[in-house]
């Protein structure tokens, strides 16, 4: 599905390893992925810290269907095939894949601005193959999305963040992969950057909720332009 002509924005509702042995060696420029971790994200559990120190309490949240996508993480055959389709690449939850990923490259960290008390993690590590030197970046999690209500998915990150990844980490005329879709804020963020965008999503719920949002949000998309250099980068030498 073509969302946009210029840049061109094509979405496709598809298992990510059917569709990546099919492109050519170093097809994309950039590949800005966010793989499942394996962690159980897909039942939609909400987590709270109750009173006793070192436990939490489950329980679901209805505003995510119950799937399975987060049983498991990608298997190298997955890693394989993305370095060898992709130039350059940025993986979110880079900790998660350390046996799947080359040493020598410089390693991002975001720090979702949580507070002490949150039960969640401070922040996520993001691997890139963009040089040596690893970088930093403050952005709450909820960043444009009234304190998490506005999410369509348990995992969504902000558009904010993809922009500031693109605007750091790729150049003009760069075409990007996304193998996991999600929500979809990688893909608006790189129509609000100009960028030329293929995004994969397997679960059918979730890509069509993502391609609402991506109609919905760049249907004002003159309100972000002209495009603004996001000053939020602290680089750790």
């Amino acid at each position: 599905m073509i969302l946009c002509e210029s840049p061109k924005i094509e979405l496709i509702c598809a298992d990510c390893m059917d569709i990546l042995p099919t492109f050519k060696a170093k097809q994309w420029e950039l590949a800005c992925v966010d793989p499942p971790y394996g962690i159980g994200m897909d039942n939609s559990n909400k987590r709270t810290k109750p009173s006793r120190p070192n436990s939490y309490i489950h329980y679901p949240d209805f505003r995510y269907h119950k799937t399975d996508w987060d049983d498991n993480r990608p298997d190298k055959l997955f890693f394989d095939n993305l370095f060898r389709t992709t130039e350059n690449q940025l993986i979110f939850g880079a900790n998660y894949f350390c046996s799947y990923l080359p040493c020598g490259f410089g390693w991002i960290f975001w720090n979702k601005m949580n507070g002490l008390n949150n039960c969640f993690s401070d922040g996520e590590f993001i691997f890139s193959s963009k040089g040596v030197k690893s970088a930093y970046i403050e952005l709450s999690q909820f960043h444009s999305l009234s304190g998490g209500k506005d999410r369509i998915h348990p995992t969504e990150k902000p558009t904010l963040l993809y922009r500031w990844l693109y605007q750091n980490y790729a150049k003009a005329g760069d075409k990007i992969l996304d193998t996991h879709l999600g929500s979809g804020s990688s893909a608006i963020a790189a129509y609000r950057e100009g960028f030329e965008f293929f995004g994969i999503e397997k679960d059918e719920e979730y890509f069509n909720a993502a391609v609402e949002r991506f109609k919905r949000e760049t249907a004002q998309a003159d309100l972000f332009k002209p495009i603004q250099k996001v000053e939020q980068l602290k680089l750790i030498e």
